[in-house]
């Protein structure tokens, strides 16, 4: 869909995008178009390139615009489809176009090129009819001849998942922590609206992940109905995790078929409440679903708030289009684990951002005491000369 803005419109379309930022740089105050399409892959790509920020240097082209900057007064700019970039990533350095243009096309945009010789510019648009994958540093209309930007820039795709982890809970009673070999643990810490729902197992399955040094994180199974239900549930929670550290997010967990009944608008405004009052107590969160249920029962703007833990067991690729930091993929045997335990993914490095920003239990980094600084002072008042040191509040 393409949607029309005015000039001065000031509107956030997704965490990392307002409409302001493709208005036309010609200078002129007329209407601009973007396409919702393009705007949803750019914050996929902010995420999965984990940027710091996308700055946009061209969005929506008016005619004598494109043609002013070389283009045809046709192209996918004037259509609201495109955009011309810099990717700057979490360490404050600006990420390589061809890193970027291969990001791109694992992720599905349409029409990617390099835009500049420094490579810190990259096109990027959803043009309809086919792909075209193009290095401008050879001239404006320059076709990769492989159509793969990996191959073309020897740039092999990482491997992938980035870690591989396990969720347990009192159901995994007997674990062999010596044999464990998760690179990641996410424990249920409890369900419901009281402490007293707190697992069984939680407090032994933390001690012993945190023994072995296994990073841990958490989730809280639910059964509120209303949004007042899901706050008794986030204090719930909170108390059970009090004065514990975790790397990794606190997930909270809504599939109960009660639930899911109370429809899309409901079950968000519930989930909303217990994220919001458990991410105010400073912990980073999530929300864990299915496919199903993140696609037709939460609200896009929770799903891009807030960590995605994804459900869908036994796909080779999920069909899910939004972005996820953890994909829970299958049921299977771990090593340690009698019997049975859920089997994750995880894509993002949650333990960097949640020490960095000092949440779960993570105090940010206090900086050692600076010494207070002085100065010498000497004044006359009143024909009387001062002198003496002055110190810092």
């Amino acid at each position: 869909m393409i949607r029309t803005f005015k000039y001065d419109a000031n509107e956030q379309l997704t965490p990392h995008f307002n409409c302001k930022e493709f208005r036309c740089k010609c200078g002129g105050k007329h209407d601009f178009q973007v396409s919702e399409e393009l705007v949803q892959m750019l914050e996929k790509l902010y995420v999965t390139l984990d940027c710091m920020t996308i700055n946009i240097s061209s969005g929506f082209r008016c005619v004598q615009h494109d043609k002013n900057v070389g283009g045809s007064g046709t192209g996918q700019h004037t259509k609201g489809l495109a955009a011309d970039l810099m990717c700057v990533g979490s360490d404050g350095k600006i990420i390589s176009s061809c890193v970027v243009c291969c990001t791109a096309q694992d992720l599905g945009f349409r029409g990617i090129a390099n835009i500049n010789a420094a490579y810190s510019y990259t096109h990027l648009d959803m043009r309809s009819g086919g792909t075209w994958y193009g290095d401008e540093t050879k001239g404006n209309n320059y076709c990769i001849p492989c159509s793969n930007f990996r191959e073309y820039f020897g740039i092999g795709k990482e491997a992938e998942p980035m870690k591989k982890g396990i969720d347990i809970s009192y159901c995994q009673k007997k674990v062999d922590w010596n044999k464990v070999d998760a690179e990641f643990v996410i424990i249920r810490a409890g369900y419901g609206r009281y402490t007293s729902q707190k697992d069984t197992m939680f407090e032994d399955h933390y001690k012993n992940a945190k023994e072995r040094g296994i990073p841990v994180g958490a989730y809280w199974y639910s059964y509120a109905k209303t949004p007042e239900e899901a706050r008794f549930e986030a204090d719930a929670c909170i108390a059970v995790l009090s004065g514990k550290q975790f790397e990794y997010p606190i997930y909270y967990d809504v599939e109960e078929k009660d639930q899911l009944a109370l429809g899309k608008e409901k079950l968000s405004a519930i989930m909303r409440a217990f994220l919001e009052r458990v991410e105010a107590a400073g912990y980073f969160v999530g929300l864990y679903g299915s496919y199903s249920s993140l696609t037709n029962l939460t609200d896009e703007s929770i799903r891009q708030r807030y960590a995605v833990w994804l459900a869908h067991w036994d796909v080779d690729k999920s069909p899910y289009t939004g972005a996820y930091g953890m994909w829970q993929y299958k049921v299977g045997a771990a090593a340690g684990v009698t019997g049975e335990c859920d089997l994750d993914y995880c894509y993002v490095d949650y333990p960097a951002k949640i020490k960095a920003k000092g949440l779960n239990g993570y105090g940010a980094e206090k900086l050692p005491d600076q010494p207070k600084k002085t100065i010498s002072v000497e004044m006359t008042v009143d024909g009387v000369k001062y002198k003496g040191t002055l110190t810092e509040i």
